[in-house]
């Protein structure tokens, strides 16, 4: 009845832990992105013949793949979990009885809750994530290279646990995603024909810094949510910066 579809790139540090979240689904595909490191031994040596592992490029598409994903599921219904997530034993309970008994639903947000450098983010733009990661499988598709979203016809649902995510063990870590997400939203935005001032430049990323931690009480976590408002408003600069880059290349 579910299938679980997990998208990773040299995640030797996350995947099994991962993977263990996922027992309660009836399939899970793990689409590699040729990973470099020990990712792959992990998951055949977990031996789960639930697991089915398949290697597919990323090429900068992340709809692309995601979609690659959703056509290899078998069942009617598909969750969506990335390596650095985890799904709770109440979330996957959750799970479990929606997909049977909320049978008006083709999908369902899950709110993500951000635990960083040991600390569980409370405020800031980690309180708003609500990410669409459980759907019916013949009712939609993935758009947008970043930042991409399942666009889902018919009635979206809501559901009240948190998807627990691990992200960024290290800032240098963190720092190369942001580097990484940033160049390719900007040739995204590029390709859309957007356009970039001097001004979206300076007031975006300012923006985002006091909404995040003055107006979404980001403040309230501490040094980590200081951090995280800093280095997403750091990702909105870069954004537009190499827009403007390649605009006038």
């Amino acid at each position: 009845m579910l299938s679980a579809v997990v998208i990773c790139r040299n995640e030797e540090g996350n995947i099994q832990d991962c993977l263990k979240s996922l027992s309660f689904c009836d399939e899970i595909i793990v689409i590699d992105d040729y990973s470099k490191d020990q990712t792959q031994k992990i998951i055949k040596d977990l031996k789960n013949s639930k697991i089915e592992l398949m290697e597919h490029a990323l090429n900068n598409d992340f709809s692309k793949i995601r979609n690659f994903g959703l056509g290899k599921a078998k069942n009617e219904w598909v969750l969506y979990v990335d390596a650095d997530e985890r799904v709770s034993p109440a979330l996957a309970f959750e799970i479990s009885n929606a997909i049977i008994f909320s049978s008006d639903f083709n999908g369902f947000c899950i709110k993500r809750r951000d635990i960083m450098w040991g600390k569980e983010l409370k405020y800031g733009e980690s309180a708003v994530t609500n990410l669409l990661r459980l759907g019916k499988k013949d009712f939609g598709q993935w758009e947008g290279k970043v930042h991409e979203r399942w666009k889902i016809k018919g009635k979206v649902g809501r559901l009240n646990n948190a998807l627990l995510h691990y992200p960024h063990k290290t800032l240098r870590e963190f720092l190369q995603e942001i580097n990484f997400y940033s160049t390719l939203r900007a040739i995204e935005l590029h390709d859309r024909g957007d356009k970039v001032s001097f001004s979206s430049i300076v007031l975006f990323p300012c923006g985002k810094f006091l909404l995040n931690y003055f107006l979404r009480r980001g403040l309230l976590d501490g040094v980590p949510g200081l951090i995280f408002a800093i280095t997403m408003s750091l990702h909105s600069f870069l954004v537009r910066g190499k827009l403007w880059i390649l605009i006038n290349k």
